[in-house]
């Protein structure tokens, strides 16, 4: 799948004919649904979705069948560190699994966002699935993770596991189309 070349970018072709674009604001509520649809992901408020998704659009991206969402990344560039991409969540409906859709997602995210060089994600000890997501995409990037517990269960509460934060790079930007 070709990334988009700039943020501004409107979309790309995502596995079996799935549209990936930048969301708007309208693409909230869809988004809040499918997050609490998981039912792994810390669901957010629908409130915060919808900030989310006004302010941080050029930071993340959904795909679409026709005009259902059936995925998303969001992800920001931390303040202290903007050429990183933090990812915040990733979540694919369950009849979209399988193909592909979270790394096309989030290959096509971090190809919108030229300047960043690291990509930041934290992933509880249980989640193979994001576990085997992050890790293929620095695979694929020929990038370096580091990991460490970045926030533990004495902040989190005792129900919570750790989440630990994948570092990611620096992802080297190259051709697509370059086997080298």
């Amino acid at each position: 799948m070709a990334a988009p070349a700039t943020p501004s970018a409107a979309a790309v072709g995502g596995p079996g004919g799935v549209t990936i674009c930048r969301p708007d604001v309208d693409d909230g509520v869809d988004c809040w649904r499918l997050a609490a649809n998981t039912r792994v992901l810390d669901v957010n408020s629908r409130y915060a979705y919808l900030l989310w998704f006004r302010d941080f659009a050029a930071t993340s991206i959904v795909a679409k069948a026709g005009d259902a969402v059936i995925g998303f990344v969001t992800g920001y560039r931390r303040p202290d560190e903007l050429h990183t991409l933090v990812v915040w969540q990733v979540a694919v409906a369950e009849e979209a699994r399988g193909c592909g859709l979270g790394a096309a997602m989030l290959d096509g995210l971090f190809g919108a966002v030229p300047d960043a060089d690291h990509l930041e994600a934290t992933i509880t000890p249980d989640n193979s699935g994001s576990i085997a997501l992050f890790t293929a995409f620095a695979d694929r990037n020929r990038a370096d993770i580091r990991r460490s517990e970045l926030f533990g269960p004495e902040l989190l509460g005792a129900s919570h596991e750790p989440e630990i934060l994948f570092r990611i790079g620096p992802v080297e930007r190259r051709n697509p189309w370059d086997e080298g």
